[in-house]
């Protein structure tokens, strides 16, 4: 039987080792993150939810620590990542209907996600915060 070449050595598998991160890969690690933050997320809608119809002191302790600057800033990145992880979606949804799979329109689809989540994010808290007062 003749000689067989010698192996190359090489991953199993891709890896990032392998792979330089692209953008629309990073969005898409980003998607899930934003998944999962949600899950926590809900912990606060939650405990809002049972404050505001248990006593009112529970409700004023929940106010006081949301409205707080940790607890505005929490709530920004949880809007943020609401909306984010929607326009995921949306963007999934795109794909589900084959459309939008070329390199042009992979990165304009993840760009416009990227900026509309960030830009909705900041009119609904600009609105939020000019309706409060």
């Amino acid at each position: 039987m003749a000689d067989s070449p010698s192996r190359v050595e090489r991953p199993l598998s891709p890896h990032l080792q392998i792979y330089r991160p692209l953008f629309t890969m990073v969005m898409s690690i980003v998607h899930r993150i934003t998944g999962i933050g949600l899950y926590f997320g809900m912990v606060l809608f939650v405990w809002w939810l049972l404050a505001a119809a248990s006593t009112p002191s529970a409700f004023a302790t929940y106010s006081s620590l949301a409205g707080s600057f940790i607890g505005l800033l929490v709530l920004f990145g949880f809007t943020w990542a609401m909306l984010h992880h929607a326009f995921g979606g949306v963007r999934h949804f795109i794909w589900d209907f084959i459309h939008g799979f070329g390199p042009q329109e992979r990165m304009l689809l993840t760009q416009v996600s990227l900026a509309g989540s960030v830009a909705l994010t900041v009119v609904l808290w600009i609105i939020a915060l000019a309706v409060k007062g």
